[in-house]
């Protein structure tokens, strides 16, 4: 089978990256829902994102999202309406990638812990309504493990082959630990929280502070990727935050669209997103603050003084964001601290590695860093389980460690320093954490699968469309081994 005719599809909740077997990139990257904007009653395809390897036409008219509706197949990073993703299928298969499925095999990612009731669904749509030739389901942990471990072939570690990925997505968060490129689902936690979730926070806090964006889902989310990143010391940002002038770091004007002269919103003085990077060296130029009211800091706080407010102008075609910039990614480091019964990032990590076997903690924390340091080409080393406590005791002198980062949420300025900030303290001392975020995030999974799709055993591991018709869903899905 050549890799040409694998589609590699990694079904994001957000995003589907789409695209061929034993290329770097993904063909098409394209939102997974349909929209509807207020003056039609038609549903739309999304146009598709540019990629590394295709450029867009600037001449092409841009469509106007303001107070678009959006349906979207996922609900949590699951499959709940199978009609819906047929038809953002069909459009991909057939206007975007050009592909005739009966000549084609399918690799498709799948959440972990997917309810064999949704898996039959999946199924379905790939032998029943598609007729693809073959299909293999693969988690997007392994996926990303394998790319990031073949990157280089050299080195003990590389045949260690264990590693814990944390993907941030669009609809939730898990931290997984993976040996052998096999995720070990007994050690994976998950957070219901992902970037749709701080989406809909930052609307919830534009609305309350400057003008209603509730129904601006796609204006928010631009919004959230230019100008949110993540407080390395919340109670301090807090306190500048409320400053006025030149003095405040943190505030940005961001311009709605006015549906004539441009229809898609920009940051007014874009110099200005960096500033807080100032504060980098820790010479913020204030004193620190009283202990008694750190406790407060937490709680979001109004822009403007209440006697302030009655002289805002709501008809301005613009809101200012200052501790909201912040505020927002910090749900997925203290949910708790908005009412949400999660532990933060860091304590789920912690979480993922003790829930593992005794003698593999050394080698999730030890690991990371060296897997990074050799970054290229193929690996399939294997280990057995006997010598993972010799292991063990040898990765313990090397004075590195690391965790992957995957996933859309991860590319918030500041992301991994906060993260190892936050780990250090839950860590054992005689483990060095270093974060490692991958060169693309948003693509990790997808090249991992383009890797497996063009490996010389990927056939063999495939369930064809006959032995799916022979021996049903269940049976054949007890070969991907999640």
């Amino acid at each position: 089978m050549s890799s040409t005719n694998v589609v590699v599809l990694d079904n994001g909740g957000g995003l589907i990256k789409a695209g061929f077997g034993g290329e770097r990139d993904p063909a098409v990257i394209l939102p997974n829902c349909l929209y509807r904007v207020p003056s039609s009653k038609k549903w739309l395809h999304p146009h598709p994102l540019p990629t590394t390897t295709t450029s867009t036409d600037s001449s092409a008219a841009e469509p106007d999202l303001t107070s678009a509706a959006v349906r979207r197949p996922l609900d949590r990073g699951y499959l709940i309406n199978s009609d819906l993703q047929r038809e953002i299928w069909s459009h991909l298969f057939s206007s975007i990638l050009r592909i005739n499925p009966t000549q084609s095999s399918l690799l498709v990612t799948e959440p972990l812990f997917t309810l064999p009731s949704i898996q039959r669904s999946l199924d379905e749509l790939v032998f029943e309504d598609f007729n693809f030739r073959a299909l293999y389901v693969a988690d997007s942990p392994s996926l990303v493990h394998l790319y990031e471990a073949s990157r280089r072939p050299d080195g003990l570690v590389s045949r260690a082959q264990c590693s814990l990925v944390v993907d941030c997505g669009f609809s939730f968060t898990h931290a997984s630990p993976v040996f052998q490129n096999f995720t070990l689902n007994y050690g994976v936690k998950r957070i219901d929280l992902g970037g749709k979730a701080l989406t809909n926070y930052l609307k919830e806090l534009v609305s309350f502070r400057s003008v209603n964006v509730m129904e601006e889902t796609f204006l928010i989310d631009d919004v959230k990727e230019k100008l949110c990143f993540v407080s390395l010391d919340v109670p301090r940002d807090l306190r500048l935050a409320r400053e006025s002038g030149k003095e405040n770091l943190f505030r940005c004007t961001y311009v709605l669209p006015d549906g004539i002269t441009y229809t898609k919103g920009f940051v007014k003085h874009p110099e200005r997103i960096h500033n807080y990077l100032a504060l980098k060296d820790g010479t913020c130029g204030f004193p620190p603050l009283p202990e008694e009211t750190k406790g407060n800091m937490n709680r979001p706080e109004i822009a403007e003084m209440p006697q302030d407010r009655n002289r805002i102008d709501l008809s301005k075609n613009e809101f200012d964001l200052t501790n909201e910039r912040f505020l927002v990614p910090e749900m997925i480091f203290q949910p708790a601290n908005l009412g949400m019964n999660e532990a933060g990032l860091a304590e789920c990590i912690v979480r993922a590695v003790n829930s593992c076997h005794p003698h593999l903690h050394p080698v999730l924390y030890e690991r990371f860093l060296i897997q990074t340091i050799y970054s290229d080409g193929s690996v399939y080393g294997y280990l057995h389980l006997d010598s993972l406590f010799h292991l063990a005791i040898y990765l313990c002198d090397f004075p590195f460690g690391s965790i992957i980062l995957t996933g859309g949420s991860t590319l918030f300025p500041q992301f991994s320093e906060r993260l190892e900030k936050e780990l250090r303290p839950l860590v054992p001392d005689d483990y060095h954490v270093k974060i490692t975020t991958q060169e693309d995030p948003i693509l990790g999974v997808w090249r991992g699968g383009s890797l497996l799709a063009s490996s010389p055993d990927f056939e063999a591991m495939c369930v064809t469309k006959s032995e799916y018709e022979e021996l049903g869903s269940v049976r054949c899905r007890k070969r991907f081994f999640h």
